[in-house]
């Protein structure tokens, strides 16, 4: 909250696996300011994210993106400067993209020129203070007819503008330790551990055995 009220922009990433209170952190972050008579704009990735937080509408209708983003390395917002949603962009003390790791990085990087642009300013996203928040260990961009490299190609963090952002981090599961259940504790580490990458793959098939704990679980859960 330092940083909104300052007004100098900045350029922020939530890292926060499932279960870390990122949705309650963000929406404790947007009734703060608004409670100051400030504006916070809410976009997410998707509609199921967008409608757990006040207000939010999805990235690609709140800022006119193109649906073909993928073809378009130099694409900007289709957002007229005279437009409504040009003003509130303009006059937003800050703007949080939640599960911005789906997000193509052409999609930063035309929001990044269109705020250029809104805003006469030449600074990172034209000097608006940025929140991003997501999880990498989760789904990345869906590119159509693409290989594995072309979705590596397109996450957020091949952008030229990732160099420039600085990283927070959720890490305890607020979830698990309110259930108070060894084996959810477990569950928990065993996916944190296949999003790091630390489970070895299978040589010939490039997959993973899933763990007994996570085997059992997945049973109980089919009965």
């Amino acid at each position: 909250m330092l940083t909104v009220d300052a007004d100098q922009g900045g350029f922020f990433f939530l890292d926060a696996p499932g279960g870390t209170s990122k949705t309650f952190l963000i929406s404790l972050i947007l009734a703060k300011t608004r409670s100051q008579q400030k504006i916070a704009l809410a976009i997410a990735s998707s509609g199921i994210a967008a409608t757990l937080l006040d207000g939010g509408r999805t990235a690609h209708s709140a800022l006119k993106l193109p649906l073909d983003i993928h073809n378009k390395p130099n694409a900007m917002c289709n957002i007229k400067k005279k437009s409504g949603m040009a003003t509130v962009l303009q006059k937003s003390a800050i703007i949080i993209w939640d599960e911005c790791t789906m997000t193509h990085k052409h999609s930063l990087e035309a929001f990044h020129r269109t705020m250029q642009d809104l805003k006469g300013n030449h600074k990172l996203f034209g000097g608006t203070l940025l929140l991003l928040s997501g999880d990498f260990r989760q789904t990345l961009p869906v590119i159509p007819h693409s290989t594995f490299a072309d979705e590596i190609n397109a996450c957020l963090k091949q952008s030229f503008l990732w160099t420039s952002v600085e990283t927070l981090r959720l890490t305890m599961n607020m979830r698990v330790q309110l259930q108070n259940d060894p084996t959810a504790q477990v569950f928990s580490k065993q996916l944190l551990d296949i999003g790091n990458g630390e489970i070895e793959l299978h040589q010939n098939t490039q997959y993973i055995k899933l763990p007994d704990i996570s085997a059992l679980l997945l049973k109980r859960e089919m009965n």
